[in-house]
């Protein structure tokens, strides 16, 4: 079953760390996000392999987008 890592907080994407098919521990960062001047790491709370990434660095993400699936 696919495990959905989903926007805390609207901003934007300043830097997608993994690939698809990595794999990550529980805590490690997939995802930095930039909202108002300060950079905010997304982690993952689950292990796993990236499957896929919905978002490209620049885009902007709103609260609860999907924007890393792992299996």
């Amino acid at each position: 079953m696919a495990e959905e890592v989903r926007a805390e907080l609207v901003a934007n994407i300043a830097k997608v760390v993994v690939a698809v098919g990595d794999h990550v521990e529980a805590g490690e960062m997939v995802i930095l996000l930039e909202s108002m001047k300060m950079e905010i790491p997304m982690l993952v709370e689950f292990a796993g392999t990236v499957t896929a990434i919905h978002v490209a660095e620049g885009d902007v993400v709103q609260e609860g987008d999907i924007v890393v699936e792992l299996a």
